[in-house]
């Protein structure tokens, strides 16, 4: 198979410094309107990754998601997501970067080119047989992601991935590939753009799809979240008093009570 790494080529943009502010958004704009499109083509191979998820959660296993620089913070920030959002552990959903949570804030030099580190990254978790493994990559050439799902493959560990090249090392080691060619970039190489782009589509689909399979949706609400500031709480009264037809003051006393929307809604008499 032939791989052409089109996160890399030349942008069809030129003279970037020539443009005005508004000639630089108005074509950043059109670029960043690709993407969707991209992701639509995607979308049979994200079902089959989903459905592995899903399978894999369900018999008490875990998603990790791992990468490095752009690709590993939007792994973090989905991971990080899921217990707010879904009420989860956060032992459920973890996300891993190349560097530790260092990199998050700053890039770490060379720490994506480790062919060793991804797999001592996973172990760290205890990783086994139980659960899923999602390499994102936006070149799909990163040594540290590539050498973990080789790792994780040789342990019988089920691997999927993101990438936005047709048929890179990435998505030929994965299991469960997800290749979502957006082209070049505007900022020729700048992959943090419709790349990083895609790629966080990508995984509001995994995450979001998944925990509504989990039953931590009801109806169209967040019914599981966690009650973590005043704006959730506000929330979780509009649900209760929506759900169960009862005032404000209710509806409070209930979340106090019980915690959540979920168990508001199951002790409500």
């Amino acid at each position: 198979m032939d791989f052409i790494k089109t996160t890399e080529q030349d942008s069809k943009y030129n003279h970037l410094e020539k443009m005005t502010v508004t000639e630089l958004l108005i074509n950043i704009n059109n670029e960043d309107k690709t993407v969707p499109y991209a992701v639509n083509k995607a979308l049979p191979q994200i079902e089959i990754l989903t459905s592995k998820i899903v399978e894999k959660l369900k018999n008490g296993g875990r998603l990790f998601y791992i990468g490095a620089g752009t690709s590993g913070r939007l792994g973090v920030v989905d991971a990080s997501e899921c217990p707010p959002t879904f009420g989860v552990s956060h032992e459920l959903v973890i996300g891993i970067i190349a560097g530790g949570d260092k990199a998050i804030r700053k890039a770490v030099e060379f720490a994506e080119d480790s062919k060793n580190q991804g797999w001592k990254d996973l172990q760290k978790n205890n990783i086994s047989d139980k659960d899923i493994v999602v390499g994102i990559a936006a070149s799909g050439t990163t040594p540290y992601v590539i050498s973990a799902l080789e790792k994780c493959n040789q342990n019988n560990i089920s691997t999927g991935s993101i990438s936005c090249n047709k048929n890179s090392p990435l998505s030929l080691t994965a299991q469960f590939p997800i290749d979502v060619i957006v082209g070049p970039e505007f900022i020729t190489g700048s992959s943090r753009m419709k790349a990083g782009t895609a790629q966080k589509l990508v995984l509001n689909m995994l995450s979001t799809a998944t925990m509504i399979q989990l039953g931590k949706i009801k109806g169209n609400k967040m019914v599981d979240m966690q009650l973590s500031n005043n704006k959730l709480v506000d929330r979780g009264e509009k649900m209760l008093i929506q759900e169960l037809n009862i005032d404000k003051r209710t509806a409070s006393e209930l979340l106090q009570k019980f915690g959540s929307v979920r168990n508001a809604i199951k002790n409500y008499i």
